[in-house]
């Protein structure tokens, strides 16, 4: 399943790259409602909670269908301004039908499907139906808000508005002090990708799990959903996020400039293939027998192909092949002594498969 983005008549200069205070508080919130998804972030939640009024927080749940499950496309901007103050203007600008449909149906950065056929739950009865629906499967406080805004747009709108003005002052304006000088230099970095190599090497360094097709006029991110739009008349936009991490957001629905909020994590991005096929791959070199005996082995020490063929009742031949599988998977190294290959078991690779699987499932 993937979302793509056809980019068959976009020109170089229709690709944005830009740190977004918005988008960058929306990953803070979301961190802050699902933790489990972002255990290398476990200080900053850990500090923020015990910082912040509890009152704050519980706010923040109130309102979760913005920000738990997945992101409303309003808080990913397009068109990322210089402060907070001036992207929340321009959400301000929308209508209401636009903001509430994006509130609480359409947003298409998650894994909830995108119901491309309705209109905004204020005038559409079916649309209306269906978002109090998905509330009530959250819980009494979650289907009381989304009423509130079903009933009340206006209000509902500056309340949110307040809310995520009240988060930048309690711990978001120094987070985004501390994280704009970084955020700032990959946009910088993408841009001179851009210019030298082309979408083709752009999109290496954004995700595994983003790709461009064979022709090079589509951008095809890993996802949980099946659907397409076009950049044809408004580009791209790429948000890059540290707080976000490991989660790749794909805004794409139908009116709205396509975006892509990527994870900034300062590691080599692995090969061309997605997360998910590189997961996959790394499970089936341990899913063997003889492999397992193999890699229990070399995690005591280096061997060589002769050594194992003779521990283990092994021709040469059948101990190459399974070291093959075994090294292309990124498990085994290998050194030279003198005139023998010794093979070298890498337990730290073997210790990032449980966390690595975690992220790509999360994107």
């Amino acid at each position: 399943m993937s979302v793509s983005i056809d980019i068959s008549r976009v020109p170089s200069s229709g690709y944005r790259f830009a740190p977004s205070p918005l988008a960058e508080l929306g990953s803070a919130v979301h961190l802050l409602m699902e933790p489990t998804h972002h255990p290398a972030q476990n200080g900053w939640v850990s500090s923020v909670t015990a910082a912040v009024e509890p009152h704050l927080l519980d706010r923040l749940i109130e309102a979760d269908f913005l920000w738990r499950t997945s992101r409303a496309d309003m808080l990913l901007p397009a068109e990322p301004g210089a402060t907070l103050t001036d992207e929340l203007d321009a959400v301000d600008a929308l209508s209401d039908e636009t903001w509430v449909s994006a509130a609480l149906l359409t947003s298409s950065c998650g894994t909830v499907p995108l119901f491309r056929n309705l209109g905004s739950p204020l005038v559409d009865p079916a649309a209306r139906e269906l978002a109090r629906e998905r509330a009530l499967a959250r819980g009494p406080r979650q289907i009381a808000f989304v009423d509130f805004v079903l009933t009340e747009p206006a209000r509902a709108r500056a309340l949110v508005r307040r809310l995520l003005e009240d988060c930048d002052a309690a711990f978001f304006a120094e987070a985004w002090r501390q994280l704009l000088p970084r955020l700032s230099a990959d946009s910088r970095f993408k841009r001179d990708v851009l210019a030298t190599t082309g979408v083709r090497g752009l999109v290496g360094t954004l995700s595994p799990a983003v790709a461009l097709d064979e022709a090079g006029t589509r951008i095809v991110v890993d996802k949980l959903q099946d659907n397409a739009t076009t950049a044809d008349g408004s580009g791209v936009t790429f948000l890059p996020s540290v707080l976000g991490h490991p989660h790749l957001l794909v805004v794409h629905a139908p009116g709205w400039r396509p975006v892509i909020q990527y994870p900034v994590t300062g590691e080599r991005m692995p090969p061309s293939s997605t997360a998910i096929e590189l997961i996959q791959e790394r499970l089936h070199a341990l899913d063997n027998p003889v492999r397992l005996r193999l890699a229990r082995s070399l995690i005591r020490g280096p061997h060589t192909t002769a050594d194992l063929a003779e521990s283990w009742g092994l021709s040469a031949p059948e101990v190459s092949r399974h070291l093959a599988i075994l090294r292309q998977a990124g498990f085994v190294t290998t050194s030279r002594r003198g005139r023998y290959v010794v093979y070298v078991f890498d337990a730290v690779a073997a210790a990032r498969l449980g966390r690595d699987m975690v992220e790509a499932l999360l994107r």
